[in-house]
């Protein structure tokens, strides 16, 4: 008895000893592939501030950029009204990145109509088209050139660039800021705005660079994704600015949102924006070496950040 009792805890010890060597190596593997991952050619290298490239939102009007998902009661679109006049608001909303079942659904019109006019603007128009021999009509972009405000709706923004790309419509939406009024947009209205077009391939939406590239450039020099945090996808603008490590890189999570103006943003909403700058030396996050990992600045509501100096404003205190 005494002997099958010392085989069993000479069987446990091994079973407890087997379980800890695979629990060790699970743990080195993870810290090899981290350690991989921060050496690796796809991470983004740093670069000094006079390799950036000017980042630069509209001189007269207001950009609101914003990450996708449910709006309703994170003051978005209340400040996008606001930005568009108020109760005088002219809106203009583009559907077009979503599918036609969307565009499509019974009362959808009514719906975006309602986002705006719910929240006091004037006017809500509706505008969409597929041809962009459509959208280089100017009797088709009407609307726009009175609109005090253009909002740009989910979906896949490769649908934007098809449609719009080099069209009277798009230089009419520029007019709009011009005129000192507010182009908005979420999710794929968000990243629309950029330059750089991540997530461009018609083939699928995980891919970063794919062969839609341009965006409508109204953040000069700049690569936006969207439903950042909510689909877990914060590393992904690692991948472009390996490729393009000039340009700044945002990273929105949804119902939040930047306002842009000139050279400077404010987050609204109520989670939290990543801003890569292409280098990992900053003011928040000096490096200490070269393998000092500080991958973005992470900002949330009020904060502000200077888009010329790429750097986080701090409020002066007495």
């Amino acid at each position: 008895m005494q002997g099958v009792r010392q085989q069993r805890n000479r069987l446990l010890r091994t079973n407890i000893s087997i379980a800890f060597m695979v629990k060790l190596l699970r743990t080195v593997i993870f810290l090899l592939s981290v350690v991989f991952w921060l050496t690796c050619s796809t991470a983004p290298q740093p670069i000094s501030p006079n390799q950036w490239a000017p980042v630069k939102g509209p001189e007269n009007g207001h950009l609101v950029i914003a990450g996708g998902g449910k709006l309703d009661g994170t003051g978005i679109l209340e400040k996008f009204v606001d930005l568009a006049g108020g109760k005088k608001a002219e809106i203009v909303v583009i559907p077009t990145a979503g599918t036609d079942l969307y565009i499509g659904f019974p009362d959808r019109e009514k719906q975006l109509r309602a986002m705006f006019l719910d929240r006091g603007a004037a006017m809500v128009e509706v505008l969409h088209t597929r041809d962009p021999n459509e959208a280089d009509n100017t009797e088709f972009a009407v609307a726009v050139m009175t609109a005090t405000g253009v909002w740009f709706t989910g979906g896949r923004q490769w649908r934007l660039v098809d449609a719009y790309a080099n069209t009277v419509t798009l230089e009419a939406i520029r007019g709009v800021l011009a005129r000192g009024g507010v182009i908005g947009g979420s999710s794929a209205g968000a990243t629309i705005q950029g330059s750089y077009l991540v997530r461009g391939d018609t083939s699928g939406n995980t891919i970063m660079m794919g062969d839609h590239k341009e965006g409508f450039s109204l953040l000069t020099n700049s690569a936006i994704d969207q439903h950042l945090l909510r689909r877990n996808r914060q590393f992904d603008m690692y991948s472009v600015l390996a490729k393009h490590p000039s340009l700044l890189g945002i990273g929105l999570d949804e119902g939040t949102a930047i306002v842009v103006k000139g050279y400077q943003c404010e987050v609204i909403g109520k989670s939290y924006v990543a801003i890569y700058n292409g280098s990992l030396n900053s003011e928040e996050f000096p490096m200490l070496s070269q393998n000092d990992f500080r991958p973005f600045h992470l900002l949330r509501k009020g904060d502000r950040f200077d888009l010329a100096k790429r750097t986080m404003i701090r409020e002066e205190t007495e």
